[in-house]
This record gives C-alpha cells, structure tokens and sequence, in this order.
C-alpha cells in the first residue's frame, strides 16, 4: 500500500492539516486536494505564507548544523509533521549516521506517513503521542539515552498549542531532560493586520488553529535559559548569509 492510500485508509484527508499544507509549501507530496485548497486560500491573504515556510525550513537546517558542531547527537522533534526532504535526520545522518532522531506528532496520518518513510532508516523513530504530555512522550522515546545530551526541537508547532495548555509548563518539563530547545514562532508584536485574521480563518478550519503570541511571549519558553547568538530574532535572519527578508517567524536557540 503506498503512502498515500495508507492515509486514505486512515481517514481524515478531506479535513485540512497543518502538516500537510506546510508539506505543500515545501514542495513535498505528501498532502491532498484539503490541504492543497486550504494553502492555496492562505497564499491569497498571506502572499509570504510559502517563503516563511521556506525559510523556516532553512533555519531548521541551520539549527540542527549548528547542535552538531556543539557535539549533541540526539534530537527530538515535537510536533514534525512529516518528515519531508531535509528533515532532522537527513541534515544529522549525512554528518554522523549514528545521529538519533524521534519524531513526535499526534496526528494519525502524519505519523503513519512517517513510519513507511522511515522503515528502512536506521537510528530515526516516530512517536505518536501528544506532545502536551511529556512523560508520555519520553516513554515511547527509547531510541534516545538519557545520559547524552538532546536537543528538543519545537520547530513551528508552539503557535498551535493555546494558552489554556500552558505551552511554558509543557517546554519546562522538556528541558528538565534537555541539553539545548531550538524553536520557532510566528512573532506578532504590533497590532496584526486586518488580513491576517483572513489567515488565522484558514487555520481555524483545520484541526490546529493558530494562537499569535509577541516576542516576550515566545522569549518566556526559554524559561530564563541564555540564547544563543543572535537571540530571538526573523528565521530568516539567524545565522543566516546574505541580506534576506525579515521572516514572521522568529526563532531562537538556548542552552540549558
């Protein structure tokens, strides 16, 4: 069965998924006609949706580089959707093939896909858990030890978890266990403009509905922990060469 009759059989596709639109922005293959309208109607509020995309896939690639020269060998990605080319453990196996990767995420399709992608990668697994609970979430992670440092990934996902989950708690109890949380953000922090709840529309009928946080909201994830060169800032602009447009989604890396 290929994959996408797998997520057929799993039901679902006719609702849009924020996994498989950011898919679709990338490029990949693996989202259906929902996803495709929903992207589509983003683009025509949100003309950058696909370039913030594109740049945050960037920055992930230059996070995960960066942990590497810092030694660490162990990611766990929350949140990862699916795993699409230049994922976490493409950029980590083609510099150490002993490079351990757990991918989380609760959403049935995104995880089947991933497990037929992964079936014949060695030292890269996939959970299905919530990431809003984290001990369920290191219990299934038995790929990773516990002795060595790790990385939590939060790449774009936080903006899906309200306020009312308490994202902060959720991220402390992580870097209890962590040695570096590398994450990103769609940052508002001026009043947003009238068409961005156009976009936040878009969202609202999948099953992830976007919550805009400021700076100082996203900064507080970090629970007080030093941020790494330069700080929170456009993903487009961390560590980045050349002079790009500033990106909606700011990023950050800290070390516990």
């Amino acid at each position: 069965m290929s994959v996408p009759d797998a997520a057929r059989a799993l039901g679902g596709t006719e609702q849009p998924n924020a996994a498989r639109m950011y898919d679709y922005f990338l490029g990949g293959s693996h989202n259906f006609a929902a996803d495709r309208t929903a992207a589509e109607g983003l683009l025509s509020v949100a003309p950058d949706a696909r370039d913030n995309a594109r740049e945050n896939r960037a920055f992930l690639r230059r996070v995960v580089g960066y942990l590497l020269d810092q030694g660490v060998r162990q990611f766990l990605d929350l949140g990862s959707g699916i795993p699409t080319a230049g994922n976490v453990h493409e950029i980590a196996h083609a510099r150490d093939p002993g490079s351990r990767v757990v991918y989380v995420d609760v959403e049935p399709i995104a995880v089947e896909t991933s497990r037929r992608l992964l079936a014949d990668t060695p030292n890269a697994d996939v959970v299905h858990a919530d990431l809003r609970e984290p001990d369920t979430v290191w219990s299934q992670a038995t790929l990773l030890d516990p002795g060595e440092p790790i990385a939590i990934l939060a790449i774009s996902v936080l903006h899906f978890i309200p306020n009312s989950d308490d994202p902060e708690r959720i991220l402390g109890e992580y870097l209890a266990r962590s040695r570096y949380l590398a994450l990103s953000h769609v940052v508002v922090d001026e009043a947003p403009p009238p068409e961005s709840e156009d976009g936040l529309a878009v969202y609202a009928r999948t099953a992830t509905p976007v919550t805009l946080r400021d700076s100082a909201q996203v900064t507080a994830f970090f629970h007080g922990h030093p941020l790494v060169e330069p700080g929170l800032v456009p993903v487009s602009h961390w560590r980045a060469d050349g002079d790009v447009e500033p990106s909606a989604i700011h990023g950050a890396v800290a070390e516990v």
